[in-house]
């Protein structure tokens, strides 16, 4: 069947969500995406009345960028759909390609955009399709990346959904032909640099003209794959609901797990927290260190800006560079507050029964972190105890110890954040201050 608009309905009908409340096309300036818009524009009130917009995403890549803009307002003026371009920055970092770093900034934008409930539609086809999992073969990926596109997946308070991946690219673009003068021709797609445009260009061709059902028979084998990738999931969902220790793991728990299971169980357990798995290798060296590491280490595997991390048995996920708080004064008055800096939060003076004693706090305090040997009485029937000593009895996570706020009238230590105060320093049954740490990181 040659593609309609009809048959986009028969394909929204299977792949949007039953709580969509609005489609969002995301309108490239191609003949893909302008055929996807004029398909849909055409059903009208006819897809369960949901309303229809177009957003354009300007790169600012190259001097075309105009025309780009022009040629889909020109295209959503003669469909009567309103359309929103965005302004994107696009960055790639060291060993990142441009392509890489353009779907990045792309797709942030795009998640920006969508209000609660909508549905982003692309026009990836086919084609498309066959040529990620070939791109990902070729990179050495898993099972999940050669899923390709998935058809339907979360993206910021809505869906992204490719309602094309059965269509030809001939079929979209031979719909789109009516509507040449409001396409735009992107010079990126023509060069050979870009590992796609090479496939598409310099090997599809030859691909195709000896296996004529490529495109069919990869986009087929993409979908096996994409189940095969489920039903790991959903082995995975079940040893990680059985692995979890708050919200971390049980490192005793994944010892329990042939070495497959715990693999697979701990790439489910990052994408949860949305972070992208570490490679095979890495992930490998990460579970042998954390396993046989002796009971008094604290091993700590980085990739791309996080770490797996062990304490007390149980495994977490981090930052790399954990917060560390750095030195400034604080007003010692009901009502002053501090920023401490990113990710730390904020400390402010509160009333409190039984708090520290106002009259005894000098005008300005010192917030700062610890350097060892600092010391505090906790409680009235208590000993004075080390910071080092309080920390250990509650738990303090080793990483997080240097982004404890250590509050210090002078030379003496009167508090550390809201977790301690000391007893010296209270005013049993009276009126006194008592310190609020809002924002506060996870430290134990």
């Amino acid at each position: 069947m040659s593609f309609s608009a009809a048959s986009l309905h028969a394909a929204l009908e299977t792949c949007v969500p039953a709580e969509t409340v609005g489609l969002v096309v995301a309108l490239s300036g191609g003949p893909d995406s302008a055929a996807l818009l004029a398909a849909a524009a055409a059903l009208g009130k006819n897809f369960r009345g949901l309303p229809l917009r177009a957003l354009h995403i300007d790169h600012g890549l190259q001097a075309a960028a105009a025309e780009f803009r022009e040629n889909c307002q020109a295209l959503c003026d003669q469909l009567g759909i309103r359309l929103k371009v965005i302004a994107v920055e696009v960055r790639n970092d060291a060993g990142e390609s441009i392509e890489a770093a353009a779907r990045v900034a792309r797709y942030a934008a795009l998640a920006s955009q969508l209000q609660r409930g909508e549905c982003l539609l692309t026009a990836h086809h086919r084609e498309d399709q066959a040529e990620t999992l070939l791109l990902q073969a070729l990179r050495g990926a898993g099972i999940k990346g050669m899923s390709a596109m998935p058809i339907c997946r979360e993206l910021g308070q809505g869906w992204h959904v490719r309602p094309l991946l059965d269509v030809a690219g001939s079929e979209l673009r031979a719909f789109a032909a009516p509507l040449q003068r409001f396409q735009s021709t992107d010079p990126m797609n023509e060069d050979l640099r870009f590992d796609r445009v090479h496939l598409r260009r310099a090997i599809w061709p030859t691909l195709a003209k000896r296996w004529p059902g490529a495109g069919i028979a990869l986009s087929r084998a993409a979908s096996h794959l994409a189940e095969a990738q489920l039903l790991l999931d959903i082995a995975a969902r079940a040893d990680v609901a059985r692995l979890r220790d708050g919200d971390e793991l049980s490192v005793q728990g994944l010892r329990c797990l042939a070495p497959l299971q715990r693999a697979n169980a701990v790439r489910l357990w990052l994408s949860e927290k949305g972070l992208e798995p570490p490679s095979t290798a890495r992930l490998a060296e990460a579970l042998r260190q954390i396993l046989d590491a002796e009971e008094d280490q604290q091993p700590a595997i980085v990739w791309g800006g996080k770490a797996l991390r062990r304490y007390r048995q149980r495994m977490f996920a981090t930052d790399a560079d954990p917060p560390r708080l750095q030195s400034q004064p604080w007003a010692a008055r009901l009502g002053a507050s501090i920023d401490l800096g990113p990710r730390l939060g904020r400390l402010t003076w509160i009333a409190q029964i039984g708090g520290i004693a106002p009259q005894r706090l000098p005008a300005t305090l010192e917030v700062r972190r610890r350097t060892g040997g600092e010391t505090l009485k906790p409680a009235p029937s208590a000993k004075t105890q080390s910071v080092q000593h309080l920390c250990q009895a509650w738990g303090v996570l080793p990483w997080m110890r240097d982004a404890l706020p250590l509050v210090f009238a002078g030379d003496e230590l009167i508090a550390i954040a809201d977790m301690w105060a000391d007893a010296r320093w209270r005013a049993p049954g009276a009126p006194g201050l008592q310190i609020e740490w809002s924002g506060a990181p996870s430290v134990t």
